[in-house]
C-alpha cells in the first residue's frame, strides 16, 4: 500500500494542476492528509460514494496523463542514471587520489559532479 500511496502522491505532484479544484481538494485530503472517504464526505456534506467517485475520476485522469507522457517514469530513470554517474565519478576520484593525483582528472570529476547535481535539481 505504501507504494500505491507514493505513486498517487507523485501523480498529484506532477499532474495535479490538471484536475478540477474539487478533485484536487478531495485527492489531497485523501492521499496527503490521510482522511477517510467518510470524513471527507462528512466535511463536505456529500455521500461517501460521491467522494469516492470524485477521487477515482481524479486518479484515472492522472494515470492517463502519466501513461501518455511518462514523465514520472523518466524522472525515476533520470534519478537512477544520475546516481550511477555520481558513483562512477566517486570511483574515478578515489582512483585518481590513490594512483594518479592528476589535477586535470580531479577537475573533470568535480565538473561532472556539479553537472549531476544540476541535473538532479531540474
Amino acid at each position: 500500500m505504501k507504494n500505491q500511496a507514493y505513486r498517487m502522491t507523485m501523480l498529484f505532484d506532477f499532474y495535479g494542476d490538471l484536475l478540477t479544484d474539487r478533485q484536487k481538494e478531495f485527492y489531497d485530503l485523501y492521499y496527503n492528509d490521510d482522511l477517510s472517504l467518510a470524513e471527507i464526505a462528512e466535511n463536505y456534506d456529500i455521500t461517501r460514494q460521491g467522494v469516492r467517485d470524485i477521487i477515482v475520476r481524479a486518479e484515472r485522469t492522472l494515470e492517463d496523463v502519466e501513461e501518455k507522457t511518462g514523465l514520472i517514469r523518466r524522472f525515476h530513470e533520470t534519478k537512477e542514471i544520475a546516481a550511477q554517474i555520481r558513483g562512477i565519478c566517486q570511483e574515478l576520484d578515489a582512483l585518481n587520489g590513490r594512483r594518479f593525483r592528476d589535477e586535470l582528472l580531479n577537475g573533470l570529476c568535480r565538473r561532472l559532479d556539479e553537472a549531476v547535481t544540476q541535473l538532479e535539481r531540474e
